[in-house]
């Protein structure tokens, strides 16, 4: 048997590690460095910005422990090195990783010349270090495509490979919105602004969603003028209600302004000059009242989309739509031995997530029966506070029909989060009154990304609500406060 995958972020990566270490060959094709946005723009760097942000807040509440007249500067020429040595020491092991006999690394553009065949076209230049140096341009969609040669040279000769399987794992690029000046020099996407050089004095994210507030909670604790505006009703529409209401007010407390309920409609430069004095003014709509809002950098902030350019779908017959590839609960598309993973069928665009389709893949491919309940998927947004979510919401259960009684408790009454100083927050489980199955777990505080974990177990092993309490936990814990919440 072999496989073919295209796409090495975590989905794709994981994936071949997997099938490697099961005894089958593959071929793992990347036309960009290996470890996909997440690691390379994406979840670790952003992390990393979250950290110095964490460092800088606990040193402005320094005099709060006994630690008075700190002078301290920010310099973030030193954050961006950081970040960047963090992102090259996962990205060195997973290189090192993907030193196996079973696995073949093709760096390269990849396209479909037949259902069994991908082509791919060499990156240019050949040597690897420029190779991971130079930024790879977003698929146009025409094929096969057109690889630059910066020394004049004839394009390189396109290589085939065939294989028993393909799995498709291309990921998402960033969306942006139809409005006059959302191309303008300077706007920037997720990707960009963790290549800015400086901190804005100004910083308007359009969107509220996971990347948005993470952005703008960091650079508010950098020390920027943060403005959010968000479209829908509430921040993290795909979020507990309770829960992003509650975020919202702790975010404001924080300096970080928020409207909701806001069109963005147009966006101007207002003063052009050099890059750090060019202003940005935005227009947005607000309960049909126009309002403006003028900012050094802008962030474009408003969600991923599949990146249905990466491949020829079309020529090899796989049926698409708006949000990715078709696919089934197995991650098969309609031609049964081509499967897509991860954010390019637009199911759940989390790198947990393509990890564990791709397990899902593999083991169908190889016959394996496995348990794994992708509707079981914890999410989390660092923001400061965190907040964290898994399971089913209060709001979805009222749209299934589904009685529930939801069970809180607070951050503000945890003997852990008060000797921390971090009171700020709450947990909401949501739970079957028919039955006593937890179905939901939401809250948002003190490390809610790791407290998650424990709900999301339950939840996917159906574990009741008698079942939780019975569980013991070490006090004085965090994790007391799902014990709280469980006992009313």
């Amino acid at each position: 048997m072999k496989i073919i995958i295209i796409g090495a972020g975590p989905g794709g990566y994981e994936t071949a590690l997997l099938a490697a270490k099961r005894g089958v060959e593959t071929v793992l094709i990347e036309a960009g460095p290996v470890g996909g946005t997440c690691l390379n723009e994406g979840c670790i760097p952003t992390k990393s910005f979250c950290k110095n942000a964490e460092f800088i807040d606990q040193l402005q509440e320094a005099d709060k422990y006994g630690v008075g007249k700190l002078d301290f500067k920010l310099d973030f020429s030193k954050v961006t090195e950081r970040k960047n040595a963090v992102v090259e020491q996962l990205k060195s092991g997973v290189e090192t990783l993907l030193k196996n006999k079973l696995i073949t690394l093709v760096r390269g553009r990849a396209f479909f010349k037949d259902v069994r065949t991908v082509s791919v076209i060499p990156n240019v230049p050949s040597s690897e270090t420029q190779m991971e140096s130079e930024p790879i341009p977003e698929a146009t969609g025409t094929f096969p495509p057109a690889i630059p040669d910066p020394a004049g040279q004839k394009s390189p000769v396109p290589q085939d490979y065939t294989a028993d399987y393909i799995i498709v794992a291309t990921g998402s690029v960033s969306s942006s919105l139809p409005i006059p000046g959302a191309d303008l020099p300077g706007i920037l996407t997720s990707k960009e602004i963790l290549d800015i050089d400086h901190v804005p004095n100004r910083l308007c994210v359009i969107g509220g969603g996971v990347i948005g507030l993470e952005f703008a909670s960091i650079f508010r604790s950098f020390g920027s003028e943060v403005t959010v505006i968000e479209y829908c009703k509430d921040i993290l529409p795909r979020f507990d209600t309770d829960l992003a209401k509650r975020l919202k007010q702790s975010l404001g407390k924080r300096g970080i302004e928020i409207n909701t309920q806001s069109q963005v409609t147009e966006i101007q430069i207002k003063h052009t000059g050099s890059e750090e004095k060019t202003e940005y003014e935005i227009t947005f709509l607000r309960k049909g009242k126009e309002e403006k809002v003028v900012a050094d950098k802008v962030l474009m902030a408003v969600g991923r989309r599949a990146a249905l350019n990466s491949l020829n779908f079309s020529d090899a017959g796989i049926e698409t739509h708006s949000k990715g590839v078709k696919v089934n609960e197995f991650m098969q598309t309609n031609i049964p031995h081509i499967y897509a993973i991860g954010d390019i069928n637009g199911q759940m665009m989390l790198a947990h997530a393509a990890t564990f389709q791709g397990i899902v893949a593999l083991d169908h491919i190889m016959g394996i029966p496995n348990d794994i309940d992708l509707n079981v998927m914890p999410a989390a947004v660092f923001t400061s506070p965190e907040a964290a979510s898994v399971g089913l919401t209060e709001d979805e259960c009222k749209e299934k029909g589904i009685d529930v009684k939801c069970l809180k408790s607070f951050f503000r009454a945890n003997g852990k989060a008060v000797t921390m100083g971090q009171t700020d927050g709450f947990c909401k489980l949501v739970v079957s009154a028919a039955d006593g199955l937890i179905l939901g777990c939401h809250l948002y505080g003190p490390h809610a990304s790791d407290i998650v974990q424990e709900a999301c177990a339950l939840i996917n092993r159906k574990a009741n609500l008698s079942q939780f309490q019975s569980i013991i936990h070490t006090h004085p814990t965090l994790t007391e406060i799902l014990q709280s919440a469980i006992h009313g």
